[in-house]
């Protein structure tokens, strides 16, 4: 739509200043566009209210105090370069200029540059992503590494031309020397350098041998120098890191995302090398003071045994082993002796025993009365004697046996006691 200017009439009067010649809408919108637009920029204070983020990337709020407000519009080429999240109910102080849109006949501020009110946008944006990345326990102490005693492979991801190399480099030729440093080399201020940083880190990892410990740092400078170690994809690389990091950037007073998400946090790059390096002169204090101590315990330690072994020389077991010799020999003589005779006795007590049951059974065997006249009849064969007639039938053979031998017999006629017949 376009608009048209009020064109002057022939009699000298000018359009919307009579009845007789009035403006359209459009060019009432117009002309109070021309005089509100030759405003000069303006900075304005309010409170941020009904924010909206379309597709488009534009911000679109409204910013007001307690009896007014006006509509605001930040462009999108705008909003990408705002370091913090803008939010409702937000103070802030902005810059711009006033638009008119004519087709609504309203009016709008155009906001330039914007800051929050007694803060300045990037002390909002660190606090905001240190808010966000710390309710994730990125900052906990439970997830930090254990920095290595002796690295033996150091990775630095720096700028090849800063201060903070050459400072490190400094510090660790009077501390330690038994090591070897890879620079990374990475911008480490500006536009991209949040990029470079992180894929500094990401390309430690790639190396073969794998290193020991990665240093991230710069010198000191502002707060915009630095800001770099405070973007999100730096932060959240140094956290997923399997490797120890020291973050070194800036000086002692100088903090940074960057510094509260690694395993270590060096003051200074200088300070960097007291952490990542063992100290000459410590060690060699430690050590002397290791040998001290081993030197009283080994020495104490052969003292009691030296007392030890006195205290045995001392014994009569070892002072005069020979008697002692001779002692046992003598008691062992005498045990031999005791069971000797023990064993003779108890032979001679068995042999006593034997023959007085010898001479029970000889008395109570049935051959010692064959001397006497008897005899004794068996059947052939057999052991049992026959003390009865009626096991014998005529004709049937025995045995008897007599005190001087055995004869062999028939029987030929059976005589039973108090029995007439045979």
């Amino acid at each position: 739509m376009s608009f048209q200017e009020p064109a002057e009439q022939t009699d000298g009067s000018t359009p919307g200043q009579s009845q007789e010649v009035p403006l359209s809408i459009t060019q009432l919108n117009w002309v109070v566009k021309n005089l509100v637009e030759t405003l000069p920029r303006v900075w304005v204070e309010g409170e941020v209210s009904g924010l909206s983020r379309p597709s488009s990337g534009h911000l679109y709020f409204t910013l007001k105090d307690g009896n007014s407000q006006i509509r605001t519009v930040i462009w999108r080429s705008t909003a990408e370069r705002m370091r913090f999240q803008l939010k409702d109910g937000m103070s802030v102080v902005c810059s711009g200029i006033v638009e008119v849109y004519a087709p609504r006949g309203s009016y709008q501020l155009i906001v330039e540059r914007l800051e929050p009110k007694g803060e300045g946008p990037l002390q909002v944006a660190f606090r905001q992503l240190h808010q966000k990345l710390q309710s994730e326990g990125l900052f906990d102490d439970e997830r930090k590494k254990t920095l290595p005693r002796f690295p033996r492979r150091i990775g630095f991801v720096t700028s090849p031309s800063g201060a903070a190399i050459h400072d490190f480099l400094e510090a660790s030729r009077s501390q330690w020397t038994d090591y070897s440093l890879l620079l990374i080399p990475a911008r480490v201020q500006g536009e991209h350098a949040a990029s470079e940083i992180a894929r500094g880190i990401r390309l430690a990892h790639q190396i073969k041998p794998e290193l020991d410990l990665i240093i991230v740092g710069r010198g000191g400078g502002s707060m915009e120098d630095l800001w770099c170690f405070n973007e999100e994809k730096v932060v959240r690389t140094i956290s997923k890191s399997r490797i120890p990091i020291i973050s070194a950037v800036g000086h002692e007073i100088d903090v940074t995302l960057s510094d509260l998400v690694a395993d270590s946090r060096a003051l200074t790059p200088t300070h960097a090398a007291a952490l990542a390096l063992p100290n000459r002169q410590d060690l060699q204090t430690k050590l002397e003071q290791l040998e001290k101590r081993v030197r009283h315990i080994v020495g104490a330690r052969i003292k009691h045994m030296r007392e030890q072994l006195n205290g045995w020389t001392q014994r009569g077991i070892l002072a005069r082993p020979h008697e002692i010799h001779k002692a046992r020999s003598q008691k062992v003589d005498e045990l031999e002796n005791a069971c000797h005779n023990a064993i003779w006795r108890l032979i001679e007590s068995k042999k006593e025993t034997m023959s007085a049951k010898a001479r029970a059974v000889e008395a109570l065997s049935p051959l010692n009365v064959l001397g006497r006249g008897y005899s004794l009849t068996q059947q052939p064969g057999s052991h049992r004697p026959i003390s009865d007639a009626k096991e014998l039938q005529p004709g049937q053979q025995v045995k008897t046996t007599l005190d001087s031998g055995t004869f062999l017999s028939t029987v030929g006629e059976i005589e039973l006691s108090n029995t007439k017949d045979s």
